[in-house]
């Protein structure tokens, strides 16, 4: 049956970095008529960009407030990833778990038409069911990094079953169904911490292979942010073998309103600041929300900015382990640097950075290095890196010639990134038909 008029629910984990596209998703679906609710909890909601005016009357932001829990392993105001440390976790997904109570009865009072969720709410599975509410998993990473979700009917973990993944060097190679040249894997360093994350049980009573598989095993569809211009190939791997309908709603680019301005006083001064340099010449040093620096990697960094002499913009979150800014960065760092740089504290407008014309890259924690689209910094057995690693990467993605193929094939993918037509006329177009028909237009 067709719906004309569309009520959607979008549940994201409580981290930033699933906060932010659930939050991207649910303006683009606003954006072609669909009424969203938004659930998040309160300090959340208030972090998140501002809504803007046209889509008001189409997008409510649901507060549910995160429930306590009785050993005070939480501190207050603690209600995104990004407010604890590693190790509270496994705790936090358990005052997570308890929003299903305030969740369910919101789906019962309201019986929105679907409700698209996030691998964390296990629990959303048996609510979706009982109300007769379409479900939809959407994945934030990559569709490359997606293939390993696993191959139906085991994916991840199932408890009747083997896992997916019974060893760390399983992690180290791609999957045995990629039938093309492919990189993408786990590094032998970074396997045992993801095998872990995968298959141990937590305070929370299952491990987040149960929590993917089970969403996995029920949704209708799996929407993933991507598109066939940048990963084709993947998406194509995924409709074959997924069983189920495979949706990809484009890379979710905000909208570039010309006429817009940073209004923090701070920023103001920056890009004032950006308009004077020289086009193309500044790189952009920037790690997600999730990224916890330590002091050894931050004085790394700094040390191979400063040795690549390429001009600089770091944003940088005031990592766990500092009092206070001035003890983030390297003794005399800033003032040996300020004609070359600048580091700027706390959260940054990325977006608007990156479309900066002063700014030839970017130096991340995920670099396109499959692609051709990054250069990758030398790690050693253990990941660590230095900071002529550093200064060696900057010089060739920014400056050097052998770097230039690297330069031309990130303008060239910055066009389709940044295409809003493409992303939000063509694949949120195709993801709406889905949800309007139960079928996307292809079929």
């Amino acid at each position: 049956m067709v719906k004309d008029h569309l009520h959607v629910v979008t549940l994201p984990w409580s981290a930033f970095g699933h906060m932010l596209p659930f939050f991207q998703l649910s303006i683009a679906l606003a954006k072609s008529g669909v009424h969203v609710s938004f659930v998040s909890t309160p300090r959340n909601i208030q972090r998140l960009p501002k809504i803007p005016p046209s889509l008001a009357t189409l997008i409510d932001l649901i507060e549910f407030p995160l429930p306590k829990l009785q050993n005070g392993v939480l501190t207050e105001g603690a209600e995104a990833t990004v407010d604890i440390s590693l190790d509270k976790v496994e705790y936090f997904k358990v005052a997570y778990d308890l929003l299903q109570t305030p969740f369910k009865q919101f789906i019962a009072e309201q019986l929105p038409d679907w409700i698209i969720v996030d691998f964390c709410a296990h629990w959303a599975v048996e609510i979706a069911q009982e109300y007769n509410v379409g479900l939809v998993l959407f994945t934030v990473m990559s569709a490359a990094s997606s293939i390993f979700l696993g191959l139906p009917p085991r994916y991840v973990f199932l408890s009747d079953q083997k896992p997916a993944w019974p060893s760390l060097e399983s992690l180290t190679k791609p999957p045995e169904w990629v039938n093309f040249p492919s990189s993408v894997a786990w590094r032998e360093y970074e396997a045992p911490f993801v095998h872990a994350c995968l298959y141990t049980k937590d305070a929370s009573g299952l491990s987040d292979a149960a929590r993917i598989s089970k969403v996995l095993r029920a949704c209708n569809a799996l929407a993933i942010r991507s598109c066939k211009e940048f990963e084709g190939e993947y998406l194509n791997l995924h409709e074959k073998m997924m069983g189920k309908p495979v949706i990809s709603v484009g890379l979710l680019p905000r909208e570039r309103n010309e006429t817009s301005k940073i209004t923090d006083g701070s920023w103001r001064k920056i890009f004032e600041w950006l308009d004077k340099q020289v086009p193309k010449s500044f790189v952009f040093v920037v790690f997600g929300s999730e990224c916890k620096l330590s002091k050894e990697q931050v004085y790394e960094i700094a040390y191979g900015l400063e040795l690549s002499l390429v001009p600089f913009l770091w944003a940088l979150r005031k990592p766990f382990w500092a009092a206070d800014e001035g003890d983030i960065l390297p003794s005399g760092f800033s003032s040996r640097t300020f004609d070359k740089g600048m580091v700027c504290f706390g959260w940054a407008p990325q977006m608007e950075i990156l479309a900066h014309p002063s700014i030839g890259g970017s130096l991340n924690a995920s670099l396109l290095v499959d692609k051709g689209l990054a250069v990758e910094v030398e790690r050693g057995q253990d990941g660590s890196f230095d900071r002529d690693g550093i200064a060696k990467a900057l010089r060739l993605a920014m400056v050097s010639d052998e770097g230039e193929a690297f330069r031309v094939r990130a303008r060239e993918a910055a066009v389709i990134f940044g295409d809003e037509n493409l992303h939000q006329q063509f694949y949120i177009g195709r993801f709406v038909e889905y949800l309007k028909h139960g079928l996307t237009k292809h079929e």
